[in-house]
Order: C-alpha cells, then sequence, then structure tokens
C-alpha cells in the first residue's frame, strides 16, 4: 500500500503522544526506531499488538530498538489505551492524518463485507540516519516484537 520503500528518507514528523510530549523523527536520530501504526484503541488485534510489544518491551530496548505507536485516535484516546493495559510506548495522535498521509498507511479496508477508509497496520523500522531499514506489512500482531528482532538481527 505505502509507496515509501526500504532505503528512503522516513518521512519527518512531529505529534503530540499520551501524555501530551512532542515526539518527532529528528529526536530518534542515531537510535533504531519502530513506528508502528495501527487502526484503533481498544480494539481486539490492536490489544494483542500492544500488549505483545509490551510484554517484550525489555528485550526490544536491549536491542536498542525505540518503539512508537501511531493512530488516528486521540490524545484521550491513547491515555485510556495506555493505562488500561500498562503500555510503556508513547502512542502518537495523528488526528489529522499527517502521518497516516505521510507514510501511506492510510486507504480502503475490507472488514465483514464493508469498504472504508482505514489506516493499514505496518510497522516502518527505521535506522540511525532516518532511512527505512525495512517495512513490516504482514504485521503479525501475537508475535510482533518477534517480528522487529529478528528483522533488525538479520540487518
Amino acid at each position: 500500500m505505502t509507496t515509501l520503500k526500504q532505503g528512503d528518507k522516513a518521512p519527518a514528523f512531529k505529534a503530540k503522544d499520551q501524555n501530551g510530549a512532542i515526539h518527532q523523527l529528528k529526536d530518534y536520530k542515531g537510535k533504531k526506531l519502530a513506528l508502528y501504526f495501527y487502526p484503533r484503541d481498544n480494539t481486539p488485534t490492536c490489544t494483542v499488538q500492544a500488549c505483545n510489544l509490551r510484554d517484550h518491551y525489555e528485550a526490544l530496548q536491549q536491542a536498542g530498538i525505540t518503539i512508537l505507536g501511531v493512530s488516528t485516535d486521540d490524545e484521550q484516546s491513547h491515555k485510556k489505551f495506555e493505562t488500561k493495559h500498562q503500555l510503556p510506548f508513547p502512542l502518537l495522535e495523528d488526528s489529522a492524518h499527517k502521518m497516516v498521509n505521510d507514510y501511506g498507511v492510510w486507504g480502503p479496508k475490507k472488514f465483514m463485507g464493508k469498504e472504508f477508509d482505514g489506516t493499514h497496520r505496518t510497522t516502518f523500522l527505521i535506522d540511525e540516519k532516518g532511512k527505512i531499514a525495512h517495512i513490516i506489512e504482514k504485521v503479525k500482531s501475537k508475535e510482533h516484537a518477534a517480528q522487529i528482532l529478528q528483522i533488525w538481527e538479520a540487518h
């Protein structure tokens, strides 16, 4: 779905997290970043994915990987999601659809026979220089942390 590809410069972003803190791509220069886009807070698959990342957060940190979640939900929704599931990483608010459009993850979807526009579950692994090292388009929500770790180890 996205037109971005491995080796491309990651689109710059500036967004608030669930606590009102501002995050920008340039803040993560020199770090490995897993920027994961997900459809909605507190939906079954998104919850499984976030909890998998939470449960393996220490391993991800030990591997030097920073996690940032992004959805079009607002700051308040993110705060409830974080609190309910004790998520240890920032969830960026993109209600203006800037990031989902810049990263090319917003578009037509099908669910239960209905077509609608929404966020495609996609993770961008961004290297220390701000380039896209890998794009995970087939996210396995129950084992997403392992997917990220495996790809970074091979990179």
